[in-house]
C-alpha cells in the first residue's frame, strides 16, 4: 500500500467515526429518544409495520437509537473506522 492510499484510507476513517454521531442525530436517534417526523420515526415505522406492530430488541432501530443516544461502542466504532477506511481506499482508486 503507498502512502496516498494509506492517507485516503485514515481520512476515511476518521471522517466516518467522527460524523457518525453527528449523522444520528440529524436522522432523529437522540438521547431523548427518536424525534417526531424525522428519518428515525419514518425507520421506526415502516420497522413496526414489517414486525407486527413491534419494533424488534436488537434490531437495526433499537442498535441505531442506543447509539444516538449513548454513542457507538467500541465494536461499533471499530466497524465504523474500517468501513470509512474502505470507502476511503475506494475513493482514492477512482481519483488516482
Amino acid at each position: 500500500m503507498d502512502l496516498g492510499t494509506a492517507a485516503y484510507m485514515v481520512g476515511g476513517a476518521v471522517v466516518a467515526v467522527v460524523g457518525a454521531p453527528v449523522f444520528l442525530g440529524a436522522a432523529g436517534f437522540t438521547s431523548a429518544g427518536i424525534a417526531a417526523g424525522s428519518i428515525a420515526a419514518n425507520v421506526m415505522s415502516v420497522s413496526a409495520v414489517a414486525n407486527a406492530g413491534g419494533v424488534a430488541a436488537g434490531g437495526l432501530v433499537a442498535g441505531l437509537q442506543a447509539a444516538g443516544a449513548a454513542g457507538l461502542s467500541g465494536a461499533a466504532t471499530a466497524a465504523v473506522a474500517a468501513t470509512g477506511a474502505a470507502i476511503g481506499a475506494a475513493v482514492e482508486s477512482l481519483t488516482s
